[in-house]
């Protein structure tokens, strides 16, 4: 019974008259009628005060009608969620990924979800610096490595690993390290970080590295390992070609970190959009389909 009424009264709260309101729910003045009484009733208080031509609020009709209609709101939200599970994707989609691997992988198999999906406008911000989705307003992140704690929602969009390596030319020239005590002789291709990862047993410690060169983008730091600069540390979907080629070594890899992940993020209440579910469906399956990963360890 606890529904019983609350249609009724906001119909008749909003439009001023039974009439009107029962006009609107396509329901009789009387049935209309009834169910408030009811509903009074059972709150035990006054809601309208009633008049021949109109009604008006009480001062209890006033606060209750504040909060039914924020039920009703809920309550039309919540059908509309779970309808949407099998909705088109549409309107407008905000999210936002690191620019290297969003270029590489994830925006073209977002241009072929748009493709399937001619309803959908997307607006991807490609930036290495993490983007805060709620105050930004983003319906969708996706991040690489290891999450931090979260209030969003995480989906595990595929696997990620990353190898110490280096081109046999290189090791030909200034040999090859055995422990990790030895990254100090060897000559380090820095990235966005000069702080590498390994497995030591059963955790994982940081290694400051050092060498004579440093950039802030993977492809180049993969250029300068080719040509035998120094070893690098980099994620597999850079360096598996070219390690199955013999163009790069891979080092110490009982030290090779434990694997992270590629993620998708979302705000908790967008998680059942259409929009925000397909496209990370969509992605999973496509990076899935990768030929970096095919025949990977």
């Amino acid at each position: 019974m606890g529904w019983e009424g609350l249609d009724e009264f906001v119909a008749v709260a909003e439009t001023g008259r039974f009439g009107a309101g029962a006009e609107r729910l396509g329901l009789s003045s009387s049935h209309v009628s009834r169910q408030i009484a009811r509903l009074e009733e059972r709150l035990q208080t006054r809601l309208f005060y009633r008049s021949t031509r109109r009604v008006t609020l009480t001062e209890a009709g006033q606060t209750f009608l504040q909060h039914c209609q924020r039920l009703i709101d809920a309550r039309e939200e919540a059908m509309r969620a779970i309808g949407d599970l099998a909705g088109e994707p549409k309107g407008l989609l905000r999210m936002t990924c690191a620019v290297a691997y969003g270029e590489r992988f994830v925006v073209p198999l977002v241009n072929a979800f748009m493709a399937e999906h001619p309803q959908l406008r997307v607006d991807i911000e490609l930036s290495n610096r993490p983007l805060d989705l709620l105050q930004e307003n983003l319906d969708l992140a996706i991040r690489l490595g290891r999450l931090p704690d979260s209030r969003l929602v995480a989906t595990r969009l595929a696997p990620r690993a990353m190898f110490l390596c280096a081109s046999p030319a290189y090791l030909a020239r200034y040999g090859r390290p055995h422990s990790l005590s030895e990254l100090a002789r060897h000559n380090c291709l820095v990235g966005s970080s000069d702080h590498w990862t390994f497995a030591q047993g059963d955790r994982e410690t940081s290694i400051r590295v050092q060498g004579n060169w440093r950039c802030n983008s993977g492809q180049a730091v993969l250029d300068a390992a080719l040509r035998g600069f120094g070893l690098c540390q980099l994620p597999d979907y850079y360096v598996l070609e070219h390690l199955r080629s013999g163009e790069l070594v891979s080092l110490l890899e009982p030290h090779r970190p434990p694997h992270t992940a590629v993620w998708a993020l979302y705000p908790q209440q967008r998680h059942l959009s259409p929009k925000v579910r397909q496209l990370v469906d969509w992605l999973k399956q496509g990076l899935a389909q990768r030929p970096e990963y095919r025949g990977s360890a």
